[in-house]
């Protein structure tokens, strides 16, 4: 089961390193915060670089929410578990674990989503060929060829939110 923890941004990488110091391996499988690749262009030149997907939220894998619970209260930069209802905590829907999981790397530790490959037609007609991107097309809300970045709006802990996904143009239009 994902739950979600919500951390001050900027504090997403001292939590999880605070978590796996202080909390016991048997309360959790995983702690991470999603990273995204994107492209942003320095002094002229396309560099890929390395962002938070959703700052301020890290990401923990448990079926022992109450020990892990207990346990996260010991942790310095803990703030609050999402999802709790009285005594309970409510984990990610099924809908929203399986779309993290699609969008993600897990092939590597970072749990990155990679750039998206889209082709751009002489009649500007955008047509995604790989990537995280492949598929989501009704959630795309917008491209942005300039900043290399696709507009993805999602359900995330019951609300809509719109995440930025970075695109790599294959294809160009002459």
């Amino acid at each position: 089961m994902y739950y979600v923890i919500q951390v001050a941004t900027g504090t997403e990488d001292k939590v999880e390193e605070q978590i796996r110091v202080t909390v016991g391996n048997e309360s959790y499988d995983s702690c991470f915060h999603p990273m995204r690749r994107v492209k942003k262009k320095f002094r002229g030149e396309w560099k890929v670089i390395h962002e938070k997907l959703l700052p301020g939220y890290v990401f923990i894998t448990s079926d022992r929410i109450q020990e892990l619970y207990q346990e996260m209260k010991h942790v310095p930069a803990f703030t609050k578990l999402l999802g709790k209802e009285g005594d309970h905590f409510i984990p990610l829907s099924s809908d929203e674990k399986d779309w993290i999981e699609r969008i993600m790397d897990s092939s590597d530790s970072k749990m990155e989503v990679q750039l998206s490959q889209i082709s751009v037609s002489e009649d500007d007609v955008i047509t995604i060929l790989s990537g995280p991107l492949k598929n989501m097309e009704g959630c795309i809300k917008k491209i942005d060829l300039h900043r290399r970045i696709a507009k993805v709006e999602v359900d995330f802990m019951n609300r809509k939110t719109v995440i930025h996904l970075g695109i790599e143009m294959i294809g160009k239009k002459e």
